[in-house]
């Protein structure tokens, strides 16, 4: 169902300028496929799609050369470790704080880690919050944080 699916997104994204996730919801449902916007989410993660600007000006999602996708990693990782201030986890949420303005982007990189344990974030100016799907999920998150990127 989850390769079936994935199928169809890049199919999507081949005929038609999709700008949103709501708007790449609405067209699966269109072709007869159920899903909803979280695992929109991932497959867009797991395909590794990125936004570029289309012909008429407006941003549309397509397929990431491999090698820009690695780049982007790096830069994320980049942007973590220069970024991140602390991290710690209660129950199955993980909370970052950041130097001012960063937290979205230090999200962004913890997103694109692709883990099926991690539901989504949120970000403000300087903290980050990781929803998990479980304590032990937040609690393996940060051990992995600080062994990936001890200051």
């Amino acid at each position: 169902m989850k390769t079936s699916r994935q199928s169809v997104i890049l199919d999507i994204i081949a005929q038609e300028n999709i700008e949103t996730q709501g708007q790449m919801l609405q067209a699966l449902q269109a072709r007869g496929v159920k899903s909803t916007q979280a695992t929109v989410s991932r497959d867009i993660k797991e395909l590794r799609l990125v936004k570029e600007i289309g012909p008429d000006g407006r941003y549309r999602y397509t397929q990431a050369d491999q090698d820009e996708a690695n780049e982007a990693a790096r830069r994320l990782e980049g942007i973590f470790r220069e970024s991140c201030l602390s991290f710690d986890h209660a129950l199955h949420t993980v909370v970052i704080r950041t130097l001012p303005g960063l937290a979205s982007a230090v999200c962004a990189s913890i997103d694109a880690m692709g883990e099926d344990t991690i539901l989504g974030s949120v970000a403000g100016d300087d903290t980050g919050i990781i929803v998990l799907r479980n304590a032990a999920a937040a609690e393996r998150l940060c051990t992995q944080l600080r062994r990936a990127y001890k200051r």
